[in-house]
């Protein structure tokens, strides 16, 4: 997305349409679960501090601890995953102290003990695909 006063506008012009037309497609394509969020992304050590945590939740407390987890204003991901350690989160805050006083209130109102997996190197993909048709 551009970094401007008007990001939908200026992509409706790359793409020749209106920004009603754009807002409506993205709109379109969360309904159908194919864009689940619009938003920045920061380079987290430039903003603070990033960990992926993961926790071994009893499958009958999976709904009730997922949403204590997405209480938190500093978890941006958390989603289940087939595995002993089936919930995973990412956290994000302004520092590592931050970040463990939240492992730590989650340790304390679950029972459960955190997997906490701070990035010690980023490797850079290329994400990008064509929306439209293929050439």
């Amino acid at each position: 997305m551009p970094i401007c006063a008007e990001p939908y506008l200026e992509m409706a012009q790359a793409l020749g349409c209106s920004e009603d037309q754009v807002i409506a497609c993205l709109q379109r394509m969360a309904g159908h679960g194919r864009l689940s969020r619009i938003g920045p992304v920061f380079e987290h050590r430039r903003a603070g501090a990033s960990t992926l945590a993961a926790l071994a939740v009893p499958a009958e407390r999976l709904q009730q601890v997922a949403e204590r987890i997405s209480q938190y204003p500093e978890v941006n991901h958390n989603y289940a995953r087939e595995h002993h350690y089936n919930l995973w989160f990412v956290l994000t805050g302004p520092d590592r102290p931050h970040l463990q006083r939240i492992l730590d209130e989650l340790q304390a109102d679950t029972g459960l003990t955190p997997l906490d997996l701070p990035m010690l190197t980023a490797y850079r993909i290329d994400l990008g695909f064509a929306l439209g048709d293929a050439p």
